[in-house]
This record gives structure tokens, sequence and C-alpha cells, in this order.
């Protein structure tokens, strides 16, 4: 699992962005073990449920990551990570790339439909019709 973990020098960089755990409660799961989780996924493209037992259980790392994202934390470890690799050049920022041309949907959603299906009740002309009339049975 080391390679898709944070190295010591990466983790220096970006410590400093993660909050601070609250001192009461639970002991949380540490901030590097969560982000160790977090490159996992984003470097397998796995779903949640298939992350390692040996990074931490799905449902906390997941939260974590929820709560990055919301508040900016995941953004901002990138950039400064990003930041980082490129004052080492270790970045070539001509590879930089993200292409969803290659990214596939189901047939159902183009919008397509699927076969024998029904139209929605509403919108059909019978269902129109019915609709004025008043109830016929008590």
């Amino acid at each position: 699992m080391a390679r898709h973990g944070l190295s010591d020098e990466e983790w220096a960089v970006i410590e400093d962005v993660f909050p601070v755990p609250k001192p009461t409660g639970r002991p949380p799961m540490p901030a590097r073990d969560a982000m160790n989780g977090v490159c996992w996924i984003l470097r397998a493209g796995a779903p949640w449920r298939d992350l390692p037992e040996e990074l931490g259980p799905w449902e906390t790392v997941y939260a974590h990551f929820n709560r990055w994202t919301s508040d900016g934390t995941l953004a901002a470890a990138f950039t400064r990570l990003k930041e980082w690799f490129s004052e080492d050049e270790r970045f070539d920022h001509s590879l930089w790339s993200i292409d969803g041309t290659i990214v596939r949907a189901h047939r159902c959603a183009g919008g397509g439909g699927k076969k024998g299906t029904r139209r929605n009740r509403k919108t059909t002309r019978s269902a129109a019709l019915a609709g004025g009339s008043r109830r016929r049975s008590m």
C-alpha cells in the first residue's frame, strides 16, 4: 500500500491544511491515514466499499473525503502539493489533462429510454382527457 500513500515529505507539505481534531470525544482517525485511503480510491478508481482494511473503515475515509471536499480542505491540499511538485520540477504541466470523452454512459442515460417503456400517464392524451372528468364512484 505504500505506493498509494503519501511520503513523509509530501505529508509535511500539506499537514497543516487539515483541521486539528477536537480534544473531546472518541479519538478520530489520523488525517494522514484518511488521506492515504482517499489517495488509494482516487488511484484505483474502485468503489468505496473496496477500500482495503489496512487503510481503515471505508465509511470513515468516505466521511473525511466528503467533509474535506465540501469545506475546500482537499482542494487546498492538492493545490499545495501541485505547487510543491512544480518547484521540484517533478510535475510536468503539459501532461496534466482530464478528458471526459472516453466516459461511456448507459444507454438509458442518453435519454433514449428502454424498449417497451410506457409513456408517463400525465403527458398522454388519454390521461389528460380523463383528468378533466369528474369522479364517477363514491
